[in-house]
């Protein structure tokens, strides 16, 4: 039987609609069991319920006909009942309601509270309808029920019943309050209906949930905004309980709604702040991994989104990366680089950003300026259509950034050293919440994190810029035309965001049509490294030009790294003789050349490798081969096979094999060998070094 027979559909306006179900026993009429008793004008019982022989005692039989009087009042108490059915047969309201004493028929006294009334007959006469209860039963519901009238009144918890239906039936003045709507705007109404604002799918599942299993459902959160409080988000802990009757009818349910706002707030808060830790150790992780500025500007970026923002650009300042360091804030526009853009999304937003590389002049009342001239974080929390102009760099930027939804903006200036590098520029378009105070604390973390890095950065770059022009002008620019023989060569420094080194070649035109073959490499890096290079280079040709056997000159450049006090150097030294076709060649400490034949595969040249030029006081030997025609001889610095994950024996073999494919011109070769030999991020420079002997002797 449907629940609603107990609390009836509402019609319109909040009226019951009548219906004629029959009521299962065990509802309040039932628990009170009023009996219900008639008396004619003489007092006699004319009547006789079936509650009233459970309440008395007395059978139907025993009790019809006879005297009420005399059957249940004691004798001392009859006067004062005949005098009241006197005045309930005879007086104008016809009624009289009150506790009495009746005697039960087994002797005993039970106290009954009355309903009693005159009845007219339809042949003009009366009788008297009494309705009768045990008093402590009634005395108890009466309680009970103005207990939960009280605490339903009162409750600073919103309570409400439902029916099955899920229909409003009351709603507590607390409820009122939360939902900002009046009882009668809920009444006859379910939750999606009456609150259409709160995720209503979710909270009646729940509700057909208990209703089904009568367990209930405790703590529930919802979270949402009511017409109460709209501007402000909150939260709720609701619970649901079946009602049920006595005899275990569902009635409906029963619902109780707690405010937790606050203890929401700082939950949320309190995640937030951790999220905002985890962001912050996970920026001193991901930031500052190389020293290229790029690589860097993007790891800020990308810590940025999404937690902070929906996207993220970093500028730096072009004054700073040309090396002009102003002493004060300059005032007017602002010319940035643009480095990094990062989104969580694609849209137009991305759109308006500068794209990496870009050169972006932005006026004096953009906020990036301000941000940048003044060394202060600028913050937006709510962007109005007047905010845009002074956002973007162009009124294009600007209507992207409209259609993007650009809600909240915030720029934080990248100082490092007490200098402002450039600015952190933040926005959102799909994160619900402006930016806040909190995190323009975060936001100005990263920043103070990322800037010392893109410092560094910046100032190894310019380091390594002028090492590298350094380097350059002391290597040959173009090797001179040598007779016999064919060469191609490449420089190329350290591929990841080290120093660059003491790595050269050099190619030496000798007496007698000979050709001087070099390659050497001085441990270490950057300016130190490529100045000794440069004297070491030197020191190479003026040797040279005494026409000395290769390990003799070995010696004395031995003795001159020993006196000049510079890091320790391999190299290897080799002559050609076109005349005789032969080749002298010395080695210390150097890795072993790469001899091709054309009628041969290529072979590791097996010499004394010999010990580092600045180790002093050793022996180098000479070792002499035939060269002829159209074969090859390759000479390398150790960064073009050397990796920290294999062994050198592998990757010489490496190198063997690429050398064994079909035969390319010398520039493609040496293009095939960086190619296959170099990986993305190598830590070290390269010199490679190719000769090939020609058919014909030119002169």
């Amino acid at each position: 039987m449907s629940t609603a027979e107990s609390f009836p559909a509402p019609g319109p306006g909040g009226v019951s609609k009548p219906h004629a179900a029959a009521s299962e026993p065990g509802g309040l009429l039932d628990v009170l069991s009023v009996a219900a008793v008639v008396l004619d004008a003489q007092g006699r019982v004319a009547l006789w319920s079936p509650q009233a022989e459970e309440l008395f005692g007395y059978t139907a039989k025993e009790a019809l006909g006879r005297y009420a009087g005399r059957l249940l009042v004691h004798p001392e108490n009859l006067p004062l009942i005949r005098r009241l059915f006197a005045e309930v047969m005879a007086g104008e309201e016809g009624r009289w309601a009150g506790g009495f004493p009746v005697r039960h028929k087994d002797g005993g006294t039970l106290l009954v509270e009355f309903r009693n009334m005159r009845l007219h007959g339809a042949r003009k006469d009366f009788y008297a309808l009494g309705l009768a209860t045990e008093q402590g039963t009634l005395r108890r519901v009466e309680r009970d029920l103005a207990l939960s009238t009280r605490l339903i009144s009162q409750s600073p918890i919103g309570l409400a019943v439902v029916d099955a239906d899920l229909r409003y039936v009351t709603v507590n003045p607390a409820l009122e309050r939360i939902n900002g709507l009046p009882a009668a705007d809920h009444v006859g109404r379910r939750v999606r209906e009456a609150l259409p604002f709160l995720d209503a799918d979710g909270i009646e599942a729940a509700m057909r949930e208990v209703l089904a299993t009568g367990v209930p459902l405790l703590d529930r959160e919802s979270v949402g905004r009511t017409p109460a409080d709209p501007d402000r988000e909150h939260a709720w802990s609701v619970s649901f309980y079946r009602l049920e009757a006595s005899n275990g009818k569902v009635l409906g349910l029963a619902i109780s709604v707690v405010d937790v706002t606050e203890r929401h707030r700082a939950t949320t808060d309190a995640a937030r702040a951790r999220a905002r830790l985890a962001t912050v150790a996970d920026a001193s992780i991901r930031i500052g991994t190389t020293l290229d500025l790029d690589q860097t500007a993007r790891e800020l970026a990308d810590v940025s989104v999404p937690e902070l923002a929906d996207v993220a650009a970093v500028d730096v300042l072009d004054s700073i990366l040309d090396g002009r360091s102003p002493g004060t804030r300059e005032t007017g526009p602002a010319v940035f680089r643009a480095l990094a853009v990062a989104a969580s999304h694609s849209g137009d937003a991305v759109h308006a950003a500068d794209p990496p590389g870009q050169i972006a002049r932005y006026e004096a009342d953009r906020l990036v300026t301000a941000c940048v001239q003044s060394g202060r974080p600028v913050r937006v929390p709510r962007v109005a259509e007047g905010d845009l102009p002074r956002i973007a760099r162009s009124p294009e930027a600007a209507s992207l950034l409209a259609s993007a939804g650009v809600h909240s903006y915030m720029a934080v200036p990248l100082i490092a050293r007490g200098e402002v590098l450039g600015a952190l520029d933040l926005k959102r378009t799909r994160h619900a919440e402006p930016f806040s105070a909190e995190d323009e604390i975060l936001a100005g973390e990263l920043a103070a994190r990322a800037a010392v890095c893109i410092d560094n950065a910046r100032w190894y770059g310019q380091l390594r810029s002028t090492a590298l022009k350094l380097q350059h002008s002391l290597l040959p620019q173009q090797p001179p035309d040598q007779p016999g023989l064919e060469v191609a060569y490449r420089y190329q420094p350290a591929q990841a965001a080290s120093e660059v080194g003491g790595d050269w070649f050099d190619v030496i035109a000798l007496s007698g049509d000979k050709t001087a073959l070099v390659v050497g490499d001085v441990m270490g890096s950057g300016i130190d490294a490529a100045a000794a290079m440069g004297q070491l280079r030197t020191a190479t040709r003026t040797l040279a030009e005494l026409d000395l056997d290769p390990a003799e000159a070995l010696r004395h450049l031995d003795r001159i790294t020993d006196r000049m006090g510079q890091p320790i150097t391999t190299c290897v030294y080799a002559v050609y003789d076109p005349h005789r076709g032969r080749c002298l060649i010395s080695s210390a400490g150097h890795l072993p050349p790469v001899l091709l034949r054309p009628d041969q595969g290529p072979e590791l040249l097996r010499l004394p490798t010999g010990t580092p030029l600045g180790v002093g006081d050793v022996e180098f030997s000479t070792t002499t081969f035939a060269l002829r025609p159209e074969d090859e001889l390759v000479l390398y610095t150790d960064g073009l096979v050397e990796t920290r994950d294999q062994a050198i024996d592998v990757r010489l073999e490496a190198l063997i094999d690429v050398l064994s494919g079909r035969r390319l011109s010398l520039e493609r070769t040496c293009d095939v060998l960086l190619h296959s030999m170099r990986r993305p991020g190598d830590h070290d420079d390269v010199a490679l070094l190719i000769a090939r002997v020609r058919s014909e002797l030119r002169t």
